[in-house]
């Protein structure tokens, strides 16, 4: 159970002992208590338990040798740590020993927070913020609280700092261009291709072939001229209306130059590639979504605030 998850660096040292005395007294009193667990848990159950602590952690839902259903938390809290407890005071661990690692994983399960969730959770508070200087401001407050030997568990989520280098964030397109892409095939029907725009409320979406490289674009655009075109042959594919060989950047490129690129030849988005590969892509909204962010940070920062007001003064 505790070995399934992400331990960020603070944890470490404080858990490694105790996770471990935590598994193997918990399995040794598991033994003692209900025999031979292969025999007690069928193995489609224990795989089942597996992967849903895998892919949610504390939030799993688990089938316990009982045959009732129980989460992490519960799991943990009225089971296993009482089991751990018992392993470990047969084997004469001192109190002040059992207590100062245990009551950590039980404080962590309590307030179901993990290493994992809480990266997770830092990411949905840095929502909006270029990915460079959201992973320097988690690695970063990670430092800070592994300096503090706070355990996880009391970790608030990360904030972005008031000294944090928002301008060196948007240097390159590769530092705040959008990876989480939805894509077509050039066979798809453009039906698909519009459904995907109006989930996602985008107006770009790239067509890539079965190798992950970028062979054209559909944009807004198309599929306004196809409508307006009147009626149409259902059949009609990504491939008969798709920009081919779009205009792209790479990572690399300077965001002054991207932005050059579309004014000059009238485009609103960029697909961004890599070693021939679709990376991302990077569009007007993108743009105007971080002049927004430089503007606030620019112009509410202290400096200019007093300097506003001086010079509102002797207008």
């Amino acid at each position: 159970m505790t070995a399934i998850g992400h331990d960020t660096l603070s944890t470490r040292a404080t858990l490694k002992v105790g996770a471990k005395s935590y598994d193997y007294y918990s399995l040794e009193a598991a033994a003692a208590k209900y025999g031979d667990i292969s025999k007690q848990m069928k193995f489609d159950d224990a795989k089942s338990n597996f992967f849903a602590a895998a892919r949610h952690g504390l939030n799993a839902q688990f089938n316990w040798i009982d045959g009732q259903t129980y989460s992490g938390s519960a799991l943990i809290l009225d089971h296993l740590l009482p089991l751990a407890r018992a392993g470990l005071k047969s084997a004469e661990v001192a109190e002040q020993d059992v207590d100062k690692y245990l009551n950590i994983i039980e404080e962590r399960a309590r307030k179901r927070q993990t290493g994992a969730s809480w990266i997770l959770n830092s990411f949905d508070a840095l929502a909006g913020v270029p990915n460079e200087l959201r992973q320097r401001r988690l690695a970063t407050t990670m430092l800070e609280y592994q300096k503090k030997e706070l355990p996880v568990h009391k970790w608030p989520a990360a904030k972005i700092a008031t000294n944090d280098d928002w301008e060196n964030g948007y240097r390159t397109i590769g530092q705040f261009m959008t990876t989480d892409l939805f894509t077509v095939r050039p066979d798809d029907l453009i039906d698909l291709a519009a459904s995907l725009m109006d989930w996602r409320h985008i107006r770009h979406v790239p067509v890539e072939d079965d190798q992950g490289r970028l062979v054209g674009l559909v944009t807004h655009r198309n599929l306004l001229r196809l409508l307006s075109a009147g009626p149409r042959n259902e059949n009609v594919s990504v491939r008969d209306v798709m920009v081919p060989n779009p205009v792209t950047v790479s990572p690399a490129t300077p965001t002054l130059d991207a932005i050059q690129q579309m004014r000059e030849r009238k485009i609103g988005c960029l697909p961004v590639v890599d070693a021939d590969q679709l990376v991302g892509i990077v569009t007007s909204y993108d743009f105007l979504e971080a002049s927004a962010r430089l503007f606030r940070e620019y112009l509410e920062r202290p400096a200019l605030a007093t300097n506003g007001r001086a010079l509102a003064r002797t207008a």
